[in-house]
């Protein structure tokens, strides 16, 4: 798959960060702090986006894939936890890179217009869901799992490349179905997939982060 995006390079101390973001940003697509839970809620095209996006880290070890989400208005009928929920940027990022999330407000204020740049990724970029061993993600010596972190309002996913090809596959899985989920499952509610920061689900990381990222299909949406 093609997509278009831009590239920008930013120098920090003796080296050099590289950004990739989408161009144009996808509207129907937002990211929340909920306060027990992350949430996010995609349309049928923000969906495609994130997938893209999704095969696109796992191939960019040295890059930091964001999508600067925060202007993006939530469906009217989101359902929220405690509290006021709190926007968020998405950053996935490969775990290699040790990226200094603190550094990361600096690093984004520097990020200018970038560059223009098609990017391409294979349609068969993720695993056959046959294909995937989910058992094995329960044994200590196992390592690709996903990472959450949130610095100034943007929440990291930091992963191997393993970890965000096995992860898009449910992802893949997800866009593919998630416009019939409704006429395969009357009654059965509203189409999502869910994913959890280390090897096991847990209400909030070490950081206090939420451990689960709440991804929402919605066919409808009303503003």
């Amino acid at each position: 798959m093609e997509q278009r995006v831009r590239i920008h390079k930013v120098r920090v101390g003796d080296g050099e960060i590289r950004v990739i973001r989408p161009d144009p940003v996808p509207e129907r697509l937002v990211l929340r702090d909920d306060g027990h839970w992350l949430s996010m809620y995609v349309d049928r095209g923000g969906a495609e986006r994130l997938a893209a996006l999704w095969a696109l880290a796992a191939r960019s070890a040295r890059s930091l894939v964001h999508l600067p989400l925060r202007a993006n208005r939530a469906p009217a009928d989101a359902v929220g936890g405690d509290g006021v929920p709190v926007t968020l940027d998405l950053v996935l990022a490969h775990h290699g890179l040790q990226f200094p999330t603190a550094s990361w407000k600096d690093v984004r204020a520097r990020l200018g217009t970038g560059r223009p740049h098609t990017a391409a990724t294979p349609d068969g970029d993720f695993p056959d869901p046959g294909a995937v061993d989910h058992a094995r993600r329960y044994h200590r010596a196992y390592r690709d799992h996903l990472g959450f972190d949130i610095a100034a309002h943007t929440l990291f996913v930091v992963g191997s490349a393993t970890a965000f090809r096995e992860h898009g596959t449910e992802l893949r899985a997800f866009v593919d179905e998630a416009s019939s989920h409704g006429d395969r499952y009357p009654g059965a509610g509203h189409s999502c997939v869910e994913f959890t920061s280390g090897p096991w689900s847990r209400p909030r990381t070490r950081r206090h982060v939420p451990g689960s990222l709440h991804i929402q299909y919605c066919d409808t949406w009303r503003d």
